[in-house]
């Protein structure tokens, strides 16, 4: 599904501010697998991960995809098969447009978008049915700017979205990072059903460690642009809270 082999990365080469960010990392990961990156900050989690989604080249290796290479393949291109979900909740929607008018966009993420965007009663009942999913209400308010609401709000309807159009792998960057305790409960919860729901492949970037060690079914630690641990099946079933947190001692 995702193949990244013998990937670099460096920023300003040859600068005094030169900055290996990735250094020579080989990763694959298999379709419907749910993979979980910790690390500190400066260990290279966003930048992997925007090595996958084409908003970074790498400056050597290899990236394949669903059988393609897509090294050299810009952001937008990647889109059939990849949806992103950022830290910012005011990402990745269009605040001005109705609830309902950026589930049409996503639905015609990997399409020839139109002029004008239809909403006939039959889509306007499949959006609200799976927005009744999340319990917050917001199934009655689709005529609503979306920039009103709140960042939970947001970032739940955002995920939603993700799934609007045909994608296979779904990438989180840190997507509870912004939002207060029970709203990050809601997206994590969300997500981790969507995944299984629609046999995803995702990564997930989190500094909380309780949501590394209850979610996903690999776990990678990261440092100095390297991956130094890499556990999943029965090693990561096992693994304690405690064991994780000692990673970072």
């Amino acid at each position: 599904m995702i193949e990244l082999n013998n990937i670099t990365k460096t920023f300003n080469h040859g600068e005094v501010n030169e900055v290996k960010a990735l250094g020579n990392i080989s990763l694959k990961i298999e379709r419907a697998e749910f993979v979980v990156i910790v690390g500190s900050n400066g260990s290279g989690k966003t930048t992997l991960l925007n090595i996958v989604s084409g908003a970074e080249l790498p400056s050597d290796g290899k990236i394949v995809i669903n059988g393609n290479d897509v090294t050299k393949l810009a952001e937008f291109k990647r889109s059939k098969w990849i949806a992103r979900v950022f830290q910012n909740p005011l990402s990745g929607t269009a605040p001005e447009l109705s609830i309902i008018d950026n589930f049409r966009l996503a639905a015609l993420r990997t399409t020839r978008k139109k002029l004008v965007i239809g909403v006939n009663d039959a889509f306007k009942k499949q959006v609200k049915d799976k927005i009744a999913t999340l319990g917050m209400g917001l199934e009655n308010k689709v005529e609503q700017p979306m920039g009103t609401l709140s960042g939970g709000q947001r970032q739940a309807l955002t995920l939603l979205m993700s799934v609007m159009d045909n994608t296979d792998i779904l990438l989180l960057d840190e997507p509870t990072a912004a939002l207060d305790p029970r709203s990050a409960n809601l997206i994590l919860q969300t997500a981790d059903t969507l995944i299984k729901q629609y046999k995803l492949t995702a990564v997930l970037i989190t500094h909380n460690l309780k949501d590394a060690h209850q979610y996903g079914n690999r776990l990678i630690q990261m440092s100095e642009g390297q991956i130094i641990k890499d556990l999943s099946g029965s090693e990561k079933s096992k693994l304690q809270l405690q064991d994780l947190f000692g990673w970072f001692a």
